[in-house]
């Protein structure tokens, strides 16, 4: 275990990235966890961390790229149950670009409304074949959530939203991270590694149950 500046504090970080596939098959475990851990333990902070998975670019996904994500959407599908649907691959252009989506979630936490983001751009993708490598559906995205969708077009390509978001990826590769998604805890200085089930969110649980007996309190 790392040790990190968060004495006497428990912090639960979810580590993701918006268009990861596995993070969409894990999506009703997690939801059903986070809202345990939040009726339990009201003192544990849940903090969202992106990681990244590909920078910009305007270049068409290669075909074999095209062939692994289907079959690995084909595997989560048959392990998990999880839906997707493959009008994407006919419907949009591919691009192996996810850090577009990452700086709209940026803008989307400013506003309070991260996880509103991210389950909606998770919807587009996944269920309705919109491409969130692409501008204009993030901008749709923020549009339909309410947000200033002209400052949000100006600021998702700004040199200071970039900036922020490679920085949040390197703060996000120190932690002690399997892939996306991941569970990490910080609890009184030290980072701990949950065990992730996609299919029993009671095994995360009873882990971070157990250590939330450690928390140091401040006297």
């Amino acid at each position: 275990m790392d040790k990190i500046g968060y004495m006497n504090l428990a912090t639960l970080f979810y580590v993701y990235d918006p268009m990861c596939s596995w993070c969409w098959g894990y999506k009703p475990t997690w939801s059903f966890l986070e809202e345990q851990l939040k009726q339990q333990f009201p003192q544990l902070a849940i903090e969202y961390r992106l990681g990244g998975l590909a920078a910009d670019t305007d270049e068409l996904m290669p075909e074999e790229m095209e062939d692994f994500l289907q079959q690995t959407w084909r595997k989560i599908s048959q392990q998990l149950g999880t839906q997707f649907n493959f009008d994407f691959w006919v419907k949009c252009q591919p691009r192996r670009a996810t850090y577009p989506a990452c700086r709209a979630v940026l803008l989307a936490r400013d506003v309070g409304l991260e996880q509103s983001f991210y389950y909606a751009l998770q919807q587009a993708y996944y269920l309705e074949a919109r491409n969130p490598s692409d501008d204009a559906t993030l901008v749709e995205i923020a549009t339909e959530l309410g947000m200033d969708s002209e400052a949000f077009a100006i600021a998702l390509n700004s040199e200071l939203t970039q900036a922020r978001l490679l920085q949040e990826i390197s703060q996000t590769r120190r932690l002690p991270i399997q892939g996306f998604p991941s569970l990490v805890m910080a609890l009184n200085g030290e980072l701990i590694l949950i065990e992730l089930d996609y299919k029993n969110a009671q095994t995360s649980f009873n882990q971070i149950e157990k250590l939330m007996q450690e928390v140091v309190i401040d006297s």
